[in-house]
């Protein structure tokens, strides 16, 4: 596999994808094409508009951007592609639009394959065995919650430890995925804002300034230092 696979799109106080600039340049050399898939669709963006932002935040590439929606064959599309790239938004709308279209096996193979993949937030959550950790709100109902199994663990995108300080008294993170582990035997990620997975074949490789947090069922939580291989 070859993937870039991120905690988020955008970090505070930079642009949609500024963050990533120097390790996309290098990641997409030689691709002229890059096919998006907005089916995530953040704030309730169509289809186009939210192709439109990808294209504007991958200009410096200087190559053609192209949504899965404007072709009549979405399955020939991504079969054909030479580099894909999962957007942001909500996990559950992904999820089951790519189920509705019978894209998920088609995707996971094209990964699988060696072609250049680069999700965020909700096209990283996608990468694991399911999408139940995700932080988003169940606004439609996928046919399952089976994603594509790239990853032999689940990803907790925009993951945040708890503040010591603060008087909020609702779940943390923390909390909600020792749930998710107690009927689920599956590893998680918590990735923060600003890191991000580098797959190259079988090695993942944790990259970003902050570290992450690995959490195993029945087992403490510990640190994963960034640079260190998962």
């Amino acid at each position: 596999m070859n993937c870039i696979i991120a905690s988020t799109s955008t970090i505070h106080g930079s642009g949609y994808l500024k963050y990533l600039k120097s390790v996309l340049t290098s990641y997409f050399k030689g691709v002229n094409h890059i096919l998006f898939i907005p089916y995530a669709r953040p704030s309730g963006l169509t289809h186009d508009e939210y192709t439109a932002k990808a294209k504007e935040g991958l200009s410096f590439l200087k190559v053609e951007v192209k949504g899965l929606h404007e072709f009549e064959d979405p399955k020939q599309a991504i079969q054909s592609s030479e580099a894909i790239f999962v957007g942001g938004g909500n996990t559950f709308l992904l999820v089951k639009t790519l189920q509705d279209f019978g894209l998920m096996s088609v995707l996971k193979d094209k990964i699988l394959s060696g072609t250049p993949y680069l999700g965020t937030s909700a096209g990283s959550n996608i990468c694991g065995p399911n999408m139940q950790t995700t932080n988003d709100m169940p606004i439609v109902r996928p046919e399952s919650f089976e994603t594509l199994g790239i990853l032999p663990f689940n990803i907790n995108a925009h993951y945040i430890e708890p503040d010591p300080n603060s008087k909020h008294k609702g779940e943390t993170r923390r909390t909600r995925i020792k749930e998710f582990q107690v009927f689920n035997d599956i590893n998680v990620i918590g990735l923060k804002e600003g890191s991000w997975l580098e797959v190259r074949g079988e090695t993942i490789q944790l990259k970003g300034q902050l570290d992450a947090i690995w959490f195993e069922p029945s087992n403490t939580p510990k640190i994963i230092k960034s640079e260190n291989y998962i």
